[in-house]
């Protein structure tokens, strides 16, 4: 498999939770709320990356498909466990039984990310079959050989191009045999996680593309996440290291080198989400948004 040739253009990692919604709850942001979002979004970017097949992504669908946005969209199936992981500091460990379920699951979801694909191939683009679940300290660890069984069923099923959206390094090494089946690789880079402060963050993303562009030089490489959070309780991001003039910067950064490489970059994210992480307010996870989650603008988008 060669290069798979994407046409440039401005892309974004969306999920449109906001405050009392999450898919853990199972309770989803609606057809008008999506639309509002989407309105936001379009002209901006063309390339949106959506993490599940569920009721979120199926409405985010049909909403383009009714109001004719000119969206094109990388879906992805959101595979759990399917062994235990000693390594992950916030509960990676399960029973016999709960992994046997997760497995019936992760399949069926693959069917789903099949269907949908199926269903609206003139918006889904690409595929991917699962985010960050060979990483060493996933709570949803998946091994490699079941990770390339689901990419090649997808690739049996489906037209459009498959990928595994995973952090660079497991591309160096175990991902080697995953690497030569998917279609395209794609990567994440947060140099801010790695205790990187603003002025070597960028050289740093160049150093974690290029050393799995080089290692792959006839695949095609993506960057599926890379983004600057603009708050943290101080576990795993210093505080003074995050705020909305960083993440201009790297964003502005970020995006001009994208363009000039036509190297396409899923920005993380569009909209901060609360649902996620710990209850505490300043955790980090919640403040991706180029957005905030009332929809107003942080200072790169203004």
């Amino acid at each position: 498999m060669g290069k798979v040739n994407f046409e440039y253009s401005e892309a974004i990692c969306y999920s449109g939770f906001r405050d009392g919604q999450s898919p853990e709850t199972s309770t989803f942001p609606t057809y008008e709320e999506i639309k509002e979002d989407l309105l936001i979004l379009h002209g901006q970017w063309k390339y949106l990356r959506l993490y599940d097949c569920d009721p979120h992504s199926e409405t985010v669908l049909e909403v383009i498909k009714t109001e004719g946005f000119d969206f094109k969209i990388m879906l992805g199936a959101y595979i759990v466990a399917e062994v235990s992981n000693e390594n992950c500091a916030w509960g990676g460990v399960y029973s016999v039984e709960e992994l046997k379920a997760n497995k019936i699951l992760n399949l069926k979801r693959i069917r789903k990310l099949i269907k949908l694909a199926n269903a609206y191939p003139e918006i889904v683009f690409s595929l991917s079959a699962g985010n960050e679940a060979t990483v060493e300290w996933t709570d949803h660890l998946v091994p490699v050989e079941n990770v390339i069984r689901y990419v090649q069923l997808i690739q049996s099923e489906c037209n459009q191009p498959v990928t595994f959206c995973e952090n660079y390094l497991p591309w160096l090494g175990k991902l080697k045999p995953l690497a030569e089946i998917v279609d395209f690789i794609s990567i994440h880079t947060y140099p801010v996680w790695e205790f990187k402060g603003i002025h070597e963050a960028m050289n740093y993303t160049l150093e974690n593309f290029y050393a799995v562009a080089d290692t792959f030089p006839n695949k095609t490489v993506v960057i599926t996440e890379a983004g600057w959070a603009t708050k943290s309780n101080g576990r795993g991001i210093d505080p003074s290291n995050v705020n909305e003039e960083l993440q201009a910067t790297y964003y502005n950064q970020l995006v001009q080198w994208s363009k000039k490489e036509q190297v396409m970059t899923f920005i993380f994210e569009a909209f901060d989400e609360n649902w996620k992480g710990s209850d505490e307010v300043l955790e980090p996870e919640k403040h991706w948004g180029l957005f905030k989650v009332d929809r107003s603008p942080k200072l790169v988008m203004q």
